[in-house]
């Protein structure tokens, strides 16, 4: 509601279990997972559906509240490894709140979990008795390998998931550059220094950005992950003398082609 208020454009991830997702979802499950549904570039089905946001506002200085109705478009997507990822972190979850009721050995952080798939009873002649709440589980399994994300700007799926992965990419990119140099604390000599780091910071996500829109329109994702391909380039040997130019080893046809790809022209080798 703030977002639409202010008139900003959006792009989110939401949660496929709340109630206005599952009802598309219901809807959308027989032909989600159709042929012509399916993107091999990314491995996943996808699928979009214009939905009707209630928008509330409320306004103090008139002392009610503006109702009214707003378009969203809601990106629905179905993952195979997900879908096995997902089964393989329930069962292990589950498993692991089972050993520790049977146990006596409650993890106080876990309760509500414990409260949410099993009933639990204890009798003097049978101890303790965990029972799965079997249509807890069940519902929690049709979501398998289910993802959702909602904009009020974006109507294709497919360009949605781009734009949301770059985001993505970049947030963890900065969160890795964070450690590497240092980022978590400010210990830096002037603003100067401080200035230096966040330079090298916003450059290094700038190239991070631009290889990721390259390996996309170039089909690279289809043999490389992207620490793949600069791990292949990592390899290229470089040697340095007083007085010298940068000296290069031997580069491969391989590592070639990735420079071509890139619009980046490979170094000379010795």
């Amino acid at each position: 509601n703030a977002m639409y208020q202010h008139h900003l454009k959006f792009l989110i991830g939401v949660k496929v279990t709340l109630k206005y997702v599952q009802e598309e979802l219901e809807s959308a499950r027989p032909q989600l997972q159709q042929w012509e549904n399916f993107h091999p570039d990314y491995n996943l089905y996808a699928q979009s559906t214009t939905i009707t946001w209630k928008y509330t506002q409320r306004r103090p200085y008139k002392g009610d509240v503006l109702e009214g109705e707003r378009r969203a478009y809601l990106h629905l997507y179905f993952n195979k490894e997900k879908e096995t990822e997902d089964a393989y972190k329930l069962n292990r979850l589950l498993a692991k709140l089972k050993a520790e009721l049977e146990s006596g050995r409650r993890d106080p952080e876990h309760e509500k979990s414990y409260a949410k798939y099993f009933e639990v009873k204890s009798t003097p002649k049978r101890g303790t008795v965990v029972k799965p709440k079997q249509e807890v589980i069940d519902a929690a399994v049709k979501n398998y390998g289910y993802f959702t994300l909602l904009s009020n700007e974006i109507k294709d799926p497919i360009e949605a998931l781009v734009v949301y992965r770059n985001k993505d990419l970049v947030e963890k990119a900065f969160g890795n550059l964070k450690e590497r140099l240092n980022f978590r604390r400010m210990e830096v000599s002037s603003e100067r220094s401080l200035d230096g780091k966040l330079f090298v910071e916003f450059v290094a996500l700038i190239y991070l950005s631009y290889i990721k829109k390259v390996m996309r329109e170039k089909k690279l994702f289809q043999r490389y992950t992207m620490q793949g391909l600069l791990d292949e380039l990592d390899v290229i040997e470089c040697y340095e003398r007083p007085g010298q130019d940068l000296k290069f080893g031997e580069i491969t046809r391989r590592q070639i082609e990735l420079y071509e790809a890139l619009e980046i022209s490979a170094p000379a080798s010795l």
